[in-house]
């Protein structure tokens, strides 16, 4: 039995949920989402929460019984209080700036990477080296952010790119310490 899919999600005040057949929205301080969930999965608003029921207890249903849970919980959160991934750089001459809208990263390229965040998204830029990508969907400020750390994933061995704030790079040793007694 699904464990997750069990749990009633409460519904802070300053959200408002909506359900229509397999069409939810939600709507906060932080903006509006709406999502198509499995036909399978009836979702219902009960005394300040929300809860997912599935019909039987077959593998199929029991998965998407804690996926519809997990996603309906993330719509909730993301409008109430937002997303963030905070990024950092490290290395000589790896900054970033935000003009305008746009976000611009030095990042040793003969050229500085300028991104366009889509809408719904907004970067926020604390200082050169540390920024965060920040809104109310948790899959696009999670892949904004993992786009992001693709252009210059972290390196092992002198621990130079982008990491995600707090990550732990595995150092290698090189050349010198392979050798060496």
């Amino acid at each position: 039995m699904s464990r997750i899919g069990k749990l009633p999600i409460p519904l802070p005040s300053g959200v408002d949920f909506t359900v229509e057949r397999n069409h939810v929205t939600a709507t906060g301080p932080k903006g509006t989402l709406a999502r198509a969930l499995p036909a399978q999965i009836s979702v219902k608003v009960a005394d300040g929460s929300i809860v997912c029921e599935r019909p039987t207890d077959g593998r199929e249903h029991r998965s998407l019984h804690g996926l519809t849970r997990t996603l309906v919980a993330n719509m909730v959160m993301g409008v109430a209080t937002g997303f963030r991934k905070d990024l950092e750089l490290v290395g000589v001459g790896y900054r970033a700036a935000k003009q305008g809208n746009e976000l611009v990263l030095n990042l040793g390229f003969s050229h500085p990477v300028r991104i366009t965040p889509p809408e719904g998204i907004d970067i926020e830029v604390t200082d050169p080296t540390h920024f965060a990508v920040v809104g109310a969907n948790k899959e696009h400020v999670g892949q904004l952010a993992a786009k992001l750390r693709k252009l210059r994933p972290p390196e092992p061995y002198k621990g130079k790119g982008m990491m995600y704030r707090g990550e732990v790079v595995r150092r290698k040793a090189g050349k010198a310490g392979k050798g060496a007694k």
